[in-house]
């Protein structure tokens, strides 16, 4: 892993601001990994991908549907890759291992677990191999903090 960003949502659920940045990472021609634990979440957030913005809407699909090889977003409970995806949003605020194994990690998290993803910040700081950013939401946007 080179890059380690980490999304505060606040009081605004994740799926409210997931869709922000897959619809960013379509605009590059990335391939995305979501991944959170609880199917029922994976619902939510594809639901929002798709609906969100109508004009805009971000093309996703769960591993569990099939065809996950040509998901550019593809919704998983595990970390495989079925599409290729160089990037991980963990969008449940669980740090997991295996996010590693991927050019870019995005750890989405909401007020609520502040405490646990700054323990995630700090098994970093003596790593020099991965370049880390901190974004909250302003607005309606993401602002880069540090």
């Amino acid at each position: 892993m080179k890059q380690l960003s980490f999304y505060l949502s606040g009081e605004r659920p994740v799926d409210q601001v997931l869709p922000i940045i897959m619809r960013g990472a379509m605009a590059k021609g990335q391939r995305v990994l979501v991944v959170a634990d609880d199917e029922a979440d994976l619902d939510r957030l594809g639901a929002a991908m798709w609906n969100a913005n109508p004009a805009a809407f971000v093309a996703n699909g769960k591993a569990s549907d099939g065809h996950a090889a040509r998901q550019p977003i593809l919704l998983s409970t595990e970390c495989i890759a079925a599409n290729g995806a160089a990037v991980i949003a963990l969008a449940d605020g669980r740090w997991r291992e295996e996010a590693e194994g991927f050019e870019r990690a995005l750890l989405f998290f909401d007020d609520r677990q502040r405490d646990s993803v700054r323990a995630i910040w700090r098994r970093f700081d003596d790593r020099e191999d991965v370049e880390r950013e901190y974004y909250a939401v302003e607005d309606g946007k993401w602002v880069k903090k540090a």
